[in-house]
């Protein structure tokens, strides 16, 4: 019986790249993709699957909140989170909102193949460091605090003079919509709730 996989990103390359490593394994059936929350629920409403291969950075929802209504509403059906970072936070967040592991973008096919007859067995499944993971996190370890590109280093530090996200775009000549995808993921980086404890833990941090 093949293992019926949904895939849930936004980025139509990596999408046609996990479909062609899934293609190349035995007794696995690709059900189908979107590119975004909004379509994932009524998709999973109206397919058997069996796993999900869910981009933690969506463009609507946050995947790491996605997992969790996902996993509330299909209990039976497995998650792997999939992302281009490897920082703890968001590793562990996938993990307690139920995930059954997670895959990092540049993964093989034969680490993907592992990855998932590792969750389909009932276990956990990460190819990063368990140590790494399992750190405390207040104030993080010099060598795990999350690697933030020059542009979410402009937008933290001007997030942390108080400015909007219209502010910010008029300031950097960006759409507002790309400084909240970059504040989303900023947030998520850092393990924060909400814009006072992302300043907060930048400044523990020293990142501004």
């Amino acid at each position: 019986m093949a293992t019926k996989i949904f895939i849930i990103d936004d980025h139509p390359m990596v999408v046609a790249g996990l479909n062609a490593l899934l293609n190349q394994l035995e007794n696995i059936e690709v059900a189908g993709s979107v590119s975004n929350a909004f379509d994932a629920i009524p998709f999973l409403k109206q397919h058997n699957v069996d796993l999900i291969l869910l981009d933690i950075n969506l463009p609507d929802v946050s995947g790491i909140d996605l997992c969790k209504k996902i996993v509330k509403e299909f209990p039976a059906v497995k998650i792997l989170g999939i992302s281009t970072f490897s920082e703890r936070s968001y590793i562990s967040r996938m993990i307690e909102n139920g995930a059954s592991g997670y895959l990092i973008k540049s993964a093989s096919s034969s680490e993907i193949e592992e990855a998932i007859k590792t969750v389909m067995a009932g276990k956990i499944y990460l190819n990063v460091s368990m140590e790494h993971l399992l750190r405390p996190m207040s104030v993080m370890a010099e060598d795990i605090l999350p690697k933030l590109t020059k542009r979410e280093k402009e937008i933290l530090n001007l997030i942390a003079e108080g400015l909007t996200n219209n502010q910010i775009a008029e300031k950097l000549f960006i759409s507002p919509l790309t400084v909240d995808s970059h504040r989303k993921n900023l947030l998520t980086k850092l393990n924060a709730n909400n814009t006072a404890s992302l300043v907060r833990v930048a400044i523990e941090n020293r990142l501004i």
